[in-house]
């Protein structure tokens, strides 16, 4: 897998948002949970995440650029680093019903949240375990923002 572009958004109501874009880009998602859906879409090359946040449907959730494996992650901080752009690691974490390795970059001039990540398996929960809507968000809540600082893990 190459390089992809993510754009997560807010939908007010999931399966009318899932009806849309099945029929926008002609194509089923890849992923569907309560709350919310992913779809991998080949042309163009971009992964639409769905979550459903009533009240809040049309805003952006957060961007991000899926990337093949975390050796790409680790090299895409270094890369930021060295251009003294903040970023903050999450490493082996669940969100989005998937286990990963990501960080955040933050300082964007508008506000605007970026992740980098890879999927390193599926996962049956939105939120890893002993973990809820402080981690990352999730369904109803997702904030598109890592859930603390951490240190370099992966």
């Amino acid at each position: 897998m190459s390089r992809r572009l993510q754009l997560a958004l807010n939908v007010n109501d999931i399966g009318e948002a899932v009806t849309f874009y099945t029929k926008l880009f002609g194509t089923k998602p890849a992923k569907i949970r309560p709350g919310y859906a992913n779809f991998a879409i080949a042309e163009p090359p971009l992964k639409l995440v769905l979550l459903e946040n009533p009240g809040q449907g049309g805003s952006l959730n957060h961007l991000g650029v899926e990337v093949p494996d975390t050796g790409t992650v680790e090299a895409e901080q270094a890369r930021l680093a060295e251009a003294g752009l903040a970023a903050v690691e999450e490493c082996d974490t669940t969100c989005c019903y998937a286990q990963q390795d990501k960080l955040w970059v933050q300082g964007a001039p508008n506000g605007e949240s970026w992740e980098i990540y890879t999927v390193l398996a599926d996962s049956p929960t939105f939120y890893g375990e002993g973990h809820g809507p402080e981690c990352c968000g999730g369904p109803g809540g997702h904030t598109g923002q890592p859930a603390q600082a951490e240190t370099r893990c992966c």
